[in-house]
């Protein structure tokens, strides 16, 4: 996720907040469906969660996994060494030590993106549908 041009993640973080699927549609339109896809598996979708699997994105399913607090998502990201993944999902769940770690490193971005997912799981309903990683 650290390759991503600011604007990008930042389209990314409204599509957690957005009603009209603007940003969604501005991530497919200008090339990062994987990001469009992660924002949706998140928000439950189990084609999006699919997709990432099925498109060379399995990190990003895994991280969907681990925002949800499934522990063979997390075993995965740590498996296959995706460490900074594993600290943005720690981020999201708020972990202290998560949080710290973007603040010593600059990248509050990521606190911002995390505080977005946050927000938006915690005023949700538990999807029983949704596939565990």
């Amino acid at each position: 996720m650290l390759n991503y041009p600011v604007k990008v993640l930042l389209a990314f973080g409204e599509t957690f907040s957005e009603e009209d699927g603007a940003f969604l549609k501005w991530l497919l339109e200008n090339g990062y469906p994987e990001l469009a896809a992660l924002s949706s598996a998140v928000r439950g979708s189990v084609e999006a969660q699919n997709w990432l699997l099925k498109n060379k994105y399995p990190h990003l399913a895994a991280l969907d996994g681990a925002i949800d607090k499934q522990a063979g998502a997390y075993a995965w990201l740590q498996k296959y060494g995706y460490d900074f993944l594993l600290v943005f999902a720690d981020a999201v769940n708020e972990k202290k030590a998560a949080v710290q770690w973007f603040k010593e490193h600059d990248l509050e971005l990521f606190l911002l993106l995390a505080a977005k997912i946050r927000e938006y799981r915690d005023n949700q309903t538990y999807d029983y549908h949704k596939i565990h990683f």
